[in-house]
């Protein structure tokens, strides 16, 4: 049996995407963000044992709308590359802070 999340205090938080070609992936949160004043989601998509697929991540705007969660796709090349970056950095600061 394999142990999925090292760490049992954090509970891992999931959604459910449906993507344009309507295949549905489930994604595990990975961090929630803010750049420029607009915030981001970054999304691990999941095979059905719960493992990461391909190491692929999902970046998408994200807002609460009536308390809801609403993500959008980044149409901005620019805008996505700010948005990357940043989750670039926040990744190299979860490794230092593992050391």
């Amino acid at each position: 049996m394999s142990e999925q999340n090292m760490n049992p205090e954090e509970e891992v938080i999931t959604v459910t995407l449906t993507l344009d070609d309507d295949e549905v992936v489930e994604c595990a949160v990975l961090t929630i963000y803010e750049v420029n004043d607009k915030e981001y989601i970054a999304l691990l998509p999941l095979n059905d044992e719960g493992e990461s697929v391909d190491g692929d991540v999902y970046i998408y705007r994200y807002e609460e709308v009536d308390d809801e969660p609403v993500l959008s796709n980044i149409e901005d090349d620019d805008e996505y590359e700010i948005a990357a970056d940043a989750f670039d950095e926040w990744m190299d600061e979860q490794e230092f802070e593992e050391l």
